[in-house]
């Protein structure tokens, strides 16, 4: 595959100089003074050419792309007097003996009429090189993200399970009845993390169905204790979200509450989409301040949430999080594409 692509690459290269150098060509020859097409002007021509392509094919990648720069000017330089000598010491006492060419010292002036030639063919190579390597580093920077993304996200699997063996493990200490159907939707929730969440994005409404199978699953922790409320305003719709977005705050709410309160736990949750496909996100949960609440908010959950709305949603989205008297504040904004 490797070496399909280079091929290819080298093809289209091969073609883009062809046309260049016939347009080029063409300009040079109807730029003389009788305008007309003739084998002497393709000599000419092709000894400009030739230099050209020695110093963007040879000089260029050896010298000038391995930063040496001094002998890619001294090579360049005598590659310029080898292609004036060849024509006004040569060729054009061949073809134009008792015109040109009779005193090689007061023709070097010539070398302005080389230097558009070579500079056009020159220039061209060199700005191909360049949208080359910038392609080349535009592939290596979207591996990176995607690597980037697929560590956070094996950071987020592990982090949600240890939390609900956590609970799962208080409930089979308590004999609770309530054992089987955490079980049930923590198999749910990880068959969802582990096979849906593999893409990139996911459907919207998969992301709502798990996140209300997520809340379902949380919500048996605080029965008895208080309630939650999530309500949701999102119409039937053709949108792609990041995966696993919403559940760090919504988890980080019932720890909060489950935490600092033993009764009175209230945690609401809204989710609506506009038409221009704004999804808003708030998340509200109460506690009470003097509790051992201060390090719940610097987990790696809330982090790792952060930077993948950084790499995913580098400037279409906005969160706000805010610590009030007896409530913590999640507002999260995300423009969604189709």
């Amino acid at each position: 595959m490797k070496f399909t692509n280079t091929s290819a690459s080298f093809s289209k290269e091969l073609l883009f100089q062809c046309c260049l150098t016939g347009f080029v060509f063409v300009l040079y020859s109807f730029g003389r003074h009788d305008r007309i097409i003739t084998l002497q002007e393709l000599f000419f021509f092709s000894n400009h050419a030739i230099g050209a392509y020695f110093i963007g094919y040879v000089l260029l990648p050896k010298f000038y792309y391995t930063r040496k720069y001094l002998r890619f000017s001294l090579y360049s330089f005598l590659t310029l007097t080898w292609v004036v000598f060849v024509e006004e010491g040569i060729m054009e006492r061949i073809y134009y003996p008792t015109t040109r060419g009779r005193n090689l010292a007061a023709q070097i002036y010539d070398v302005l009429d080389v230097l558009p030639t070579l500079s056009i063919l020159l220039g061209a190579k060199f700005a191909w090189d360049a949208i080359i390597e910038r392609k080349k580093t535009e592939q290596l920077e979207l591996l990176a993200k995607k690597s980037e993304l697929q560590f956070l996200k094996t950071q987020i699997n592990p982090h949600f399970l240890f939390n609900n063996l956590n609970n799962l493990y208080a409930l089979s200490i308590e004999n609770s009845n309530k054992t089987p159907d955490f079980i049930l939707e923590l198999s749910d929730m990880l068959r969802y993390m582990l096979y849906d969440c593999k893409a990139q994005f996911v459907s919207l409404d998969k992301e709502i169905e798990h996140l209300q199978n997520f809340i379902k699953l949380n919500e048996m922790q605080i029965e008895g204790r208080g309630f939650v409320n999530f309500n949701l305003n999102v119409a039937q719709n053709n949108y792609q979200i990041a995966p696993l977005i919403f559940m760090v705050f919504i988890e980080n709410a019932f720890k909060h509450s489950a935490s600092s309160q033993t009764t009175n736990i209230h945690i609401d949750v809204n989710l609506s989409l506009n038409p221009d496909g704004r999804l808003i996100f708030t998340c509200v949960n109460s506690y009470l301040p003097k509790s051992n609440t201060q390090n719940l908010a610097k987990g790696i959950g809330l982090k790792n949430v952060k930077k993948r709305l950084e790499l995913l949603y580098p400037s279409n989205y906005q969160l706000e999080i805010a610590k009030k008297t007896d409530n913590y504040w999640v507002n999260l904004q995300i423009q969604l594409a189709p």
